[in-house]
């Protein structure tokens, strides 16, 4: 069972739909006591860093989470937002991340040759360093991108994957057990369910 944290800002049933269709059962959380419980779990997010940060306190969701993720270590996976908000800071708000990452959220700058923000649709990722989550992929995959802001790692190390948009940016990541990906793999056909799958595997 893998749980879908649930703060109002996640593509939830795109995902669900996905891990549906590689047989693999989820529920959406939305309290404390249930991610407590969970062995699994997918942080999601579409929308601004500030307030992903906001809801996740609201609901009261952040202890939970950190307890889960740093103590427990139980697998994570931050899709788009999600990624974004396990980083330190981010350029586009004033709230501290929840620091899972050595890392920050930066802008795309729109520029010369006619580099459109947000980075929107299909593009190529290049492997930086082996790990199981982007195992039996292809070297340089396609996977479906919608974003305006990007992760860039501080430590080298913690990078998984690259991807070209005027600058080369980290589209995936990994420390320990916290993954993150900036792409949608739920939006993503068979690469996208390779990496789910390789995600149910590893946990």
């Amino acid at each position: 069972m893998i749980s879908i944290v649930d703060y109002g800002m996640g593509n939830l049933g795109s995902i669900r739909n996905m891990l549906k269709r590689i047989e693999v059962e989820s529920e959406l959380v939305t309290r404390p006591e249930q991610i407590a419980a969970a062995t699994k779990l997918i942080l999601p997010g579409v929308g601004s860093f500030d307030a992903g940060i906001e809801n996740l306190g609201r609901l009261g969701l952040t202890p939970a989470l950190n307890q889960r993720v740093l103590e427990a270590r139980v697998p994570i996976l931050g899709i788009c937002l999600g990624m974004q908000l396990m980083a330190l800071s981010s350029s586009e708000g004033v709230h501290a991340g929840l620091g899972w990452l050595d890392a920050s959220a930066r802008r795309f700058e729109a520029g010369e040759g006619g580099l459109k923000v947000p980075h929107m649709g299909w593009n190529v990722v290049r492997r930086l360093r082996s790990a199981p989550l982007i195992d039996n992929l292809p070297e340089e995959p396609r996977f479906y991108f919608v974003h305006s802001f990007y992760v860039s790692c501080h430590q080298p190390e913690d990078a998984l994957l690259e991807t070209p948009y005027g600058v080369e940016f980290h589209s995936a990541f990994q420390r320990g057990n916290v993954w993150g990906v900036q792409f949608h793999p739920e939006k993503s056909h068979k690469f996208g369910m390779q990496l789910l799958k390789n995600f149910v595997r590893l946990c």
